[in-house]
């Protein structure tokens, strides 16, 4: 399916540190006797004041930090190098303890391991992994899996030598012989698209530059269409044709979106028949294509953009099929068009709109027409026979889970791939026969070290926002684990961009919960997990209620006797950052510790500073305020705007250097303004990735260092509490 364009938003950390929580019983950590010959503590660092005057609606801001916005500068290099050795300092009683906690995390991990494979045109594709490898290889197998093995790329072997690696996305050719590869080697997001011979390893001389990754080939086989950002905002906004083995400079623009609240992006219909250009905006798409096998052909525009009328489209046979909230279906619905006559008033109805029921995506088959939809904040799967014979939802057993459409390439089959998981149950790869309504498990996520998902209980609890409306919380515990107010419990949300923070297990997440910790999160409005509304009522001037939801939430399971303020910790990364910054000014009481990944902290001077990436595509989420309205809206929560001279918790805030996403000086000036202000001896600590971006390190195992200093720092704030 051709989904509506995710834009490159500040968001979705990866989930590795963000969705993942902690293993192991509760052994005493005495701190005390491996600090028995510390020496004097190091000082926090200190940073000079540069004032900095920024006006506009006849109000003024003073900024002293604003200068750390220089990475080319050498003092900020130094000031960030700083923080990480304060941080490494602060936390020197506990480098046992990351130690121990990484090695144990990565025990549970299964080093030598492959996917599920899929079948796409001809060949069947699965990664593996092997024995102390970081990265994956990715192999395929012709016409059935019994067939020998044929490497197409080692990972490991390519990012030799590097301190960050990123292999983006891989597309074959229709003739199976040619490989389109991307890799980012910074963190910045930026790609370099190469070719490869899949029949003899050579790679070609074709070097495009500067990228975004994203890559399709038209169906000659010789032809590329890829897309490129603006080199100072990064926003992803022309797309060029390229043929093999000529010279980039050679290369024609396809399409420029010049609308800087829009970005691009190409693909190809799983009919394999259509080139797609994507061009979508926050609140309204435009598309437009052409047929896979002329490339050469001219563009035709699917259905013009109009605010406020989002649509995506697959192509099946004699129609396109239309996923859209045209005629405000909030929920949207799904509706379908002759190929000759794409304008949306051709567009005929075939699901429709369901005010309790957000349709959030649907796949194709000859026979069956299968749809993803969320009801109740949990996703369903139904399936329908095309000649209405059946319709049917997959059975799913348990109170919290997450399920979803999986690799589906083939129209002409009777079997669905799907994934599920639950905050107990680890990730599995289904094949379901529609017919028979028989599964079969291909695999499911190893978890070593004796996991028993019996050992552990997982809920659902509904707390009441301030406002009267009811907030989802999922829950998972050991079953050994105590309610009680001496319990500590880890409260994660994000809340923006309309993306529902699905249960989803983690094994890294043992760590903590065989450790006496509860994990929980807070389906605060902002994400869909209600439906659509769910989204508009946590955005733009309706933005406070994400904050105010979590807050309520905090209250809720402390009321309840889940937990109290001395064992509370909370967590959330980038726009969940974001939520971070904003709780700790309006409830700092509620928490006793706080990690803050890549927070973006700094709301009305990011959103003023239209040259930063990813800006002027976001005012439809958080507003422009260049508009007096939301200017005041927005000054009223920026975390950065609203540090005062209080007390605060013990706060971890991380970051990296190449950051594209949000910026590294959104979260190294929160942190110097909280250490000029706070009035409290609690820990704040800003740990910078010098090497990383926005999803920080780039190794499976590498990543885990990460995890285990977040870990480490909630059960250094337990032991201090006990």
């Amino acid at each position: 399916m051709i989904y509506k364009l995710l834009l490159v938003k500040r968001c979705f950390l990866v989930q590795i540190k963000t969705l993942i929580l902690l293993s192991l019983f509760l052994f005493p950590l005495n701190f005390e006797a491996q600090n028995k010959q510390e020496t004097k503590k190091m000082e926090a660092p200190k940073v000079k004041k540069i004032p900095k005057t920024l006006s506009i609606h006849n109000d003024t801001r003073i900024d002293n930090y604003y200068w750390l916005n220089d990475r080319e500068n050498p003092d900020v290099i130094k000031y960030l190098e700083q923080e990480n050795a304060y941080t490494q300092e602060q936390m020197q009683s506990t480098q046992k303890l990351q130690k121990d906690l990484f090695a144990e995390m990565k025990s549970r991990i299964k080093e030598e391991d492959e996917s599920a494979p899929y079948k796409f045109n001809g060949y069947w594709y699965l990664t593996q992994f092997v024995k102390g490898g970081e990265y994956p290889l990715y192999i395929r197998k012709k016409d059935n899996l019994n067939a020998p093995e044929q490497l197409m790329f080692d990972v490991n072997q390519m990012a030799s030598g590097y301190k960050f690696y990123q292999l983006g996305g891989i597309s074959i050719s229709p003739d199976n012989q040619w490989a389109c590869f991307s890799t980012d080697t910074v963190g910045r997001r930026i790609y370099t698209i190469q070719i490869k011979n899949l029949l003899t390893g050579e790679i070609l001389a074709d070097r495009l530059e500067n990228t975004t990754g994203n890559v399709v080939w038209a169906n000659d086989n010789k032809t590329l269409f890829y897309s490129v950002q603006d080199s100072e905002t990064l926003r992803s906004d022309k797309v060029y044709k390229h043929v093999v083995g000529t010279d980039q400079n050679e290369d024609v623009e396809i399409y420029h979106e010049t609308d800087e609240t829009f970005t691009v992006y190409v693909s190809k219909t799983k009919s394999m028949e259509y080139l797609v250009i994507s061009s979508g905006s926050t609140v309204s798409d435009e598309y437009r294509f052409i047929s896979a096998s002329n490339p050469d052909g001219e563009w035709k525009i699917f259905q013009k953009r109009q605010r406020n009328l989002e649509y995506s489209f697959d192509h099946f046979e004699n129609n396109f099929y239309i996923l859209t909230n045209k005629d405000q279906a909030f929920n949207f619905k799904l509706m379908k068009t002759p190929v000759d006559k794409t304008s949306k008033e051709n567009w005929i109805e075939v699901i429709p709109h369901n005010k309790e029921v957000l349709l959030e995506g649907f796949e194709l088959f000859k026979k069956y027409l299968v749809v993803e939809e969320r009801s109740n904040g949990l996703t369903q799967i139904k399936v329908t026979r095309w000649d209405q014979s059946s319709n049917y939802l997959l059975p799913f057993g348990e109170e919290v889970y997450t399920a979803g459409i999986s690799v589906n390439r083939d129209f002409d089959t009777q079997i669905l791939r799907y994934r599920y998981t639950s905050l107990t149950t680890p990730w599995s790869d289904i094949d379901f026969d529609m017919e028979t309504r028989e599964k079969t498990i291909l695999k499911e996520q190893e978890v070593l070290g004796g996991f028993d998902k019996n050992n552990y209980e997982t809920h659902r609890l509904w707390a009441t926002s301030r406002d009267g409306v009811k907030i989802p919380v999922s829950l998972v515990k050991n079953k050994n684990t105590p309610l009680s107010k001496e319990t500590p419990l880890l409260l994660y949300a994000y809340g923006s961009y309309g993306y529902s923070m699905d249960p989803t297990f983690s094994s890294l997440r043992l760590s903590l919960l065989d450790r006496g910790f509860i994990y929980a999160i807070a389906h605060v409005r902002g994400g869909e997990d209600l439906g659509r509304p769910w989204y508009e009522n946590g955005k733009m001037l309706k933005k406070k209620n994400t904050f105010f939801d979590f807050i309520d939430c905090a209250s809720y399971l402390i009321d309840e006797d889940y937990t109290s303020t001395q064992h509370l910790y909370a967590n959330g990364g980038s726009a969940g950052g974001l939520l971070m910054g904003a709780v700790v000014n309006y409830a700092p009481e509620l928490f006793n510790g706080v990690v803050a990944d890549v927070p973006f902290v700094d709301v009305v001077t990011t959103m003023l500073d239209d040259s930063i990436p990813l800006t002027t595509g976001e005012y439809d989420e958080w507003g422009n305020p260049n508009d007096k309205e939301y200017y005041e809206y927005m000054k009223s929560y920026s975390p950065y705007d609203n540090v005062e001279a209080k007390e605060y918790p013990n706060m971890l805030v991380t970051t990296g250097l190449h950051d594209s996403q949000v910026q590294y000086w959104e979260p190294a000036k929160w942190v110097a303004k909280l250490r000029e202000l706070k009035t409290d001896s609690n820990l704040l600590l800003l740990e910078t990735n010098m090497d990383a971006g926005h999803g920080g390190a780039s190794g499976r195992f590498e990543s885990l260092k990460e995890v285990a200093l977040e870990y480490a720092f909630y059960l250094l704030l337990e032991n201090k509490v006990k």
